[in-house]
């Protein structure tokens, strides 16, 4: 019998836990007040699973321990809420939270002001409150934070409440972050890569600011480049994932299927003019080498290149695309 994975709470439904018990202590103490939680264990490969979330509460602004990075509070009614030591604050355009504010997410930021409005009534005393994540900096050398411009700590995340087990929304959602800041910030060439050598080329040759590494996600990373509206994409990879994207693979994943052989065999034949044996190799790197010894690599490498852009331009016939085949 399969197991059936687990679902959790995002950290924005963490925070919203802790701020409800944080803010119900301080009205009953009036005085500094923390409420602490841990992120729920579940099925999904997340950097954030059991760490812990806390959030703090006082009269005082002195009281609270921030981060560093100088920012701005969200003004909730009489509360400020600031980004603690381990949350990120943000650093660039294009994010949902906005420059220079704490990397708090709408969902968990509006969840906060229901529960403020419906709790906290003493308009006339102004609050103070952090949201801190224990080690969080170091959970985020683990992301992508720094590069999309979150600095010192993590976001606090959230949309349904849910984190779906190891589901390709995250990934996607990283993907569709790191696109949307690179436009945000005037990039108009995304460069799409698969593969830690794609990806080693890629820093080489362009900034990293307008370099996303796409998995095996090659179809829906498009989509993204196409509906944010990024003008070209520039798609690095090796010759064995350019031969599935040239076949019609959307997703190179091998669930998703395989390189069919034949195909490629009579594909090499009409453009190269040569029978490749398939027999004693099943892999695009074996036939790269019988048509090295023939003189032909480069004739092959121009062909899955030139067919893979033709692949990708038949899908989205309005964007500007090229392929980069590295050997």
């Amino acid at each position: 019998m399969a197991k059936i994975l687990r679902k959790g709470y995002t950290t924005g439904v963490h925070t919203s836990f802790a701020f409800i018990f944080a803010l119900q202590s301080f009205m009953a103490t009036k005085t500094l007040s923390k409420a602490f939680t841990h992120k729920m264990d579940n099925d999904d490969l997340d950097v954030t699973k059991g760490c812990e979330i806390v959030v703090t509460i006082s009269d005082k602004k002195k009281d609270l321990k921030l981060n560093k990075i100088a920012h701005k509070p969200y003004i909730i009614g009489s509360l400020e809420l600031y980004a603690g030591i381990g949350v990120g604050v943000v650093s660039k355009e294009g994010l949902k939270p906005p420059k220079g504010y704490p990397a708090i997410n709408p969902t968990p930021l509006q969840s906060i002001a229901n529960i403020y409005s419906d709790l906290y009534k003493d308009e006339k005393t102004p609050l103070y409150c952090s949201v801190s994540v224990t080690d969080g900096e170091e959970l985020a050398k683990q992301t992508a934070n720094a590069k999309v411009g979150v600095l010192g700590g993590i976001s606090i995340l959230g949309t349904t409440g849910f984190v779906k087990p190891v589901s390709a929304d995250a990934y996607l959602d990283s993907i569709r972050t790191e696109l949307g800041v690179a436009k945000a910030n005037g990039y108009n060439q995304a460069i799409l890569t698969l593969g830690n050598s794609s990806f080693t080329y890629a820093k080489e040759h362009y900034d990293e600011m307008q370099i996303v590494e796409i998995g095996n996600f090659v179809y829906d990373a498009l989509e993204i480049v196409d509906n944010i509206g990024i003008e070209k994409a520039i798609f690095i990879c090796g010759i064995g994932k350019a031969s599935k994207v040239m076949q019609g693979c959307k997703n190179t994943h091998n669930r998703f299927g395989s390189i069919d052989f034949v195909d490629l065999q009579e594909q090499i034949f009409n453009e190269l003019e040569i029978w490749v044996d398939i027999e004693i190799t099943k892999t695009v790197k074996g036939i790269s080498l019988q048509l090295k010894e023939l003189n032909l690599l480069d004739e092959f490498y121009a062909m899955i290149k030139q067919k893979t852009e033709e692949k990708m331009t038949a899908w989205f016939e309005n964007l500007n695309i090229e392929v980069k085949v590295l050997k």
